[in-house]
């Protein structure tokens, strides 16, 4: 604790000197397409050619480059544009924003607040609500990233279910008995069968690796609350790692929230979400229809 102590001491001096105090990080996001490989498994229609272009496509989607720009209580954390093929850009947007990417995270630490704005099925939406609560346990254990020295945190959290990113394959291993219950089940509670091979899990166990030196509370996406500037924070299956750290540039950013877009709390946004999934499932056959988007979202 004297050592964490020490360092966030000298960052806080050195950085609260400079006036109008501004940072930007750059920041690499990977998630493991491992989960959802395992449903190809089974489908005697695909060929491994098609299999692995599918599993190519989704790598590339699941690897994405942002920037976050900070000063001392906000900050603007967006998906770097890449170029898109044309006539892909509506679908590849949507899927962006279904998968962590897309549109502007505006989060203010003071005011305990975050927005962001999404586009979706042709609809612009502003969400708009309260910072989540992380009870960071500190681990005490470090490690290096890149020239800056990191401590480990770690939290347990309630995932976001309109983030895709959070599903999972289910066991396809269990007994017939746990499965007819399941079925049964299902008809009594308020869960919508998106599919029968896919979950939404309610909880997540949460790394993070915040430097002192950096003594800002933000972090990239939501994540914030640390005596320090998080360079890597993990759920186990994505990982967003900090590749470049610019502090006091010349250039400034206007940090500010973003204003368009029908205003929407998280839980009303997922619910959008969830009767738009139930939506396609119709239109594509219903129960026991063919191949379709059927995931399934637990509340």
């Amino acid at each position: 604790m004297k050592k964490i102590f020490i360092a966030f001491l000298l960052g806080f001096l050195g950085i609260m000197n400079a006036q109008n105090f501004q940072g930007m990080a750059v920041y690499e996001s990977k998630t493991s397409t491992a989960e959802f490989t395992k449903g190809f498994s089974g489908n005697k229609d695909m060929t491994p050619e098609m299999q692995k272009q599918i599993e190519e496509r989704m790598r590339k989607m699941f690897e994405k480059t942002f920037v976050l720009n900070f000063d001392r209580s906000a900050s603007i954390y967006k998906e770097e544009e890449k170029l898109e093929a044309p006539g892909q850009q509506g679908g590849v947007r949507m899927m962006s924003s279904m998968m962590g990417g897309g549109g502007t995270h505006y989060k203010n630490v003071k005011e305990k607040q975050y927005i962001v704005d999404r586009e979706i099925f042709g609809k612009e939406f502003l969400i708009k609500d309260s910072l989540p609560k992380y009870n960071w346990k500190m681990e005490g254990e470090s490690k290096q990233i890149g020239n800056y020295t990191c401590f480990k945190a770690t939290a347990t959290v309630k995932v976001n279910e309109s983030d895709f990113r959070n599903f999972r394959f289910r066991n396809r291993d269990k007994k017939e008995e746990d499965k007819k219950e399941e079925v049964k089940d299902s008809t009594k509670t308020n869960k919508t069968n998106f599919t029968k091979d896919w979950e939404m899990p309610k909880e997540n166990t949460i790394t993070a690796w915040y430097c002192p030196e950096i003594p800002i509370n933000q972090g990239p996406e939501n994540y914030w609350g640390l005596p320090g500037l998080i360079l890597e924070v993990s759920d186990g299956k994505t990982i967003i790692l900090c590749s470049k750290i610019v502090l006091n540039s010349k250039d400034k950013v206007e940090i500010k929230p973003i204003a368009k877009g029908k205003e929407v709390t998280q839980t009303e946004y997922n619910e959008i979400i969830k009767k738009k999934m139930e939506e396609m499932q119709e239109m594509n056959g219903g129960p026991g229809g063919g191949n379709r988007m059927q995931f399934r979202m637990s509340r």
